[in-house]
């Protein structure tokens, strides 16, 4: 259980399956809305469903429970029992009465290397297990099966349940850590029902049906709406999910969401909830994510990723201002990392990335999931913003490797002395030369500027401003009226604090 910001609303990773399908007969209904100004009335008709029945019937089939088993080792059992306490021997003399008792207990308690005494000779070691249950979903008939990738980790045993009651084994072909996701395999498996994946974008207010293993119940049906898309749920670097008010609980991870034409349009992974039960917020892996990984794992066992190299933020209003962008859009190149594709393609900080093979990046993890899209070694073209006009980037892409960081800190700077005197500045900070004699580090920060609304605080050094070095107080003055003279009432900043770069926009008007 993970809270969140609210500490009375906890995230909770499903280990079920949910399903979500709708067909059937449908009624049409009129549906009479208002809007501003009250003369302009919009008429709908839309299709409504009479019965789920049909189609329940259909998919449910193809809708497996999983079972998993993972041995618990008697290390692993000792390091859940032993308390998190270092333990020392007391300086006791040769044979007293209470050194057996102390290193008893040391072995048991202090010493994560050492091994429980067991006193009953020939006794064969214990084997604990541990089970869990979930969903997951036939997408061929030699048994293809898609489950999410926390409902079968470190599993030593997956058992697929059909709709039927039969207990299948089945064998893990790969998982996909960054996006939850896993693909397994029934042993023996050659006819078996399935369904397919929806090829038309899900839209909001679009029925959904679960159909999954919450609680281990097993073939439970819910349905409800799609509620939003493109959700960050801050679960991993692509995060894009669908948001669907179909009852989902514990072990309906893993297991489909459905359209009304019975095609797979998600995968159920998480819900939303103070309690851990349903509260109507529940989140789905989009149809084309899941198609992507699924059919990679499907070929070798392995995901791979196309891989850029760059370290980026969001850009802001401020920032768009301070670039002459018209809104806010795209990511910002914070740092390109030395000997990766953007660099050695001349990507630079600063740079803002608004499209990746016309393709447009609405956000930094936009970016993320569009270059993680293509293929290694593949050409793209990259439109940045750079100089106040676009222009077009070749960059050939290289593999991400799982150890590389997506968002990639900037290096610590080596401490210097600063120069003893701070100006103060119209951007109402005082500053001295930076560590190194690069940049201007920030001393004093008046509590009522636009500097600290936009969270600078002392100890933040401003490498730049409006792209250019800044070194002294004077020269950011200079740049500042720079940047008044031209007509804009924003100057971008580059700023590095706890060695950590971002760009931000502040206010420069008098």
């Amino acid at each position: 259980m993970q809270s969140k910001s609210n500490p009375t609303l906890k995230r909770f990773i499903l280990a079920a399956t949910a399903t979500v399908f709708l067909t059937g007969t449908a009624l049409t209904t009129g549906i009479l809305t208002q809007s501003q100004p009250a003369n302009a009335q919009i008429m709908v008709t839309a299709p409504a469903p009479n019965s789920f029945a049909d189609l329940v019937d259909a998919v449910r089939p193809a809708v497996v429970s999983i079972r998993v088993r993972t041995e618990i080792t008697e290390e692993r059992q000792r390091q859940r029992q032993r308390p998190n306490f270092d333990f020392e021997m007391p300086d006791l003399p040769p044979g007293h009465p209470l050194e057996r008792f102390f290193r008893d207990f040391q072995d048991r308690f202090g010493n994560p290397d050492a091994r429980p005494r067991d006193r009953r000779p020939n006794r064969a070691p214990r084997r604990n297990y541990t089970e869990a249950v979930g969903s997951g979903f036939v997408i061929s008939a030699d048994g293809f099966v898609v489950t999410n990738n926390h409902v079968v980790e470190n599993a030593d045993e997956v058992i697929v349940i059909m709709d039927n009651g039969d207990e299948r084994v089945a064998t893990i072909v790969g998982t996909d850590p960054r996006t939850d996701l896993a693909l397994l395999q029934i042993e023996g498996a050659d006819d078996l029902p399935f369904v397919e994946f929806a090829t038309e974008e899900a839209r909001v207010g679009d029925w959904v049906v679960a159909v999954g293993n919450p609680f281990g119940l097993g073939g439970t049906v819910t349905a409800g709406i799609i509620s939003a898309r493109g959700r960050d749920i801050n679960a991993n670097a692509y995060d894009d999910f669908l948001q669907i008010d179909a009852a989902v609980n514990r072990g309906n991870s893993g297991g489909p969401a459905f359209n009304t034409s019975g095609k797979v349009v998600g995968v159920n992974t998480a819900i939303f909830s103070p309690t851990g039960g349903n509260v109507g917020i529940a989140f789905a892996i989009p149809a084309d994510t899941v198609k992507q990984v699924v059919f990679d794992l499907m070929d070798d066992g392995n995901v791979t990723r196309g891989f850029l190299g760059v370290s980026i933020q969001i850009v802001t209003k401020d920032i768009a201002a301070g670039v002459g962008l018209e809104e806010a859009r795209g990511a910002m190149v914070t740092r390109a990392t030395p000997d990766t594709p953007a660099q050695m393609a001349g990507i630079r900080s600063g740079d803002i990335i608004l499209f990746v093979d016309g393709e447009e990046v609405a956000s930094p993890r936009e970016l993320s999931r569009l270059v993680a899209s293509k293929l290694p070694g593949s050409e793209v073209e990259l439109t940045i913003w750079r100089d106040g006009d676009e222009q077009q980037v070749m960059v050939t892409l290289g593999t991400l490797a799982d150890e590389v960081a997506l968002v990639e800190p900037a290096p610590e700077p080596e401490p210097a002395t600063p120069d003893p005197e701070p100006m103060p500045t119209s951007l109402g900070i005082a500053v001295m030369t930076g560590p190194d004699g690069e940049g201007v580090i920030i001393e004093e920060v008046d509590p009522d500027s636009a500097a600290a609304e936009k969270g600078l605080v002392p100890g933040v050094v401003i490498l730049e401003a409006d792209y250019q070095g800044v070194n002294t107080a004077e020269e950011l003055e200079e740049i500042i009226a720079e940047v008044r003279e031209s007509g804009r009432s924003t100057v971008l900043l580059k700023a590095m604090r706890g060695g950590n770069v971002r760009f931000l926009g502040l206010s420069i008007s008098e």
